[in-house]
């Protein structure tokens, strides 16, 4: 399924809740970039607290709620589609005053960047290979070439 597809079922779940369109973010986001066959989609609220619904909104269209470390510090909710041992979709919903704002910073860099995500995807294949069975391991490698490109796009 694409992402267009459930950008769709998971705008209409989150109705009442949505400040504005859901977008994608991720390797999967970047034309040409290698990525994981797993779609990251970001969905903004304007209070976690008060969009409490959101998890029985997306259960019901059959995202599983996967929280993440920090997700309650960070002020956002992660979702898996279809399961969480086997995603193709994977759903970050952020509170509009969060740090969300990075990662469109980083998508559109990349997309407009070739050099930079050449760096970037170079990277992501050391550290897959380093660390096959590590997402933590995986996901804390990428940070410093992260900062890095953003520092870089100001």
């Amino acid at each position: 399924m694409s992402f267009e597809h459930q950008r769709i079922r998971v705008e209409r779940a989150l109705h009442p809740w949505l400040a504005v369109p859901v977008e994608h973010i991720g390797s999967t986001a970047v034309p040409g970039l290698p990525a994981k066959p797993i779609v990251d989609m970001l969905a903004l609220v304007p209070d976690q607290d008060a969009a409490s619904g959101v998890i029985a909104a997306l259960s019901a269209i059959g995202w599983q709620h996967a929280p993440e470390p920090s997700d309650s510090e960070r002020r956002r909710r992660s979702f898996c589609y279809p399961s969480v041992a086997w995603r193709t979709h994977h759903l970050h919903v952020w509170e509009t005053g969060s740090g969300w704002r990075p990662l469109l910073a980083f998508r559109d860099h990349l997309r407009t960047h070739p050099a930079d995500a050449a760096r970037y995807a170079a990277l992501k294949s050391a550290l897959a290979a380093a660390h096959p069975d590590d997402r933590p391991a995986y996901r804390t490698g990428k940070t410093a070439l992260i900062e890095e490109i953003l520092r870089g796009a100001g």
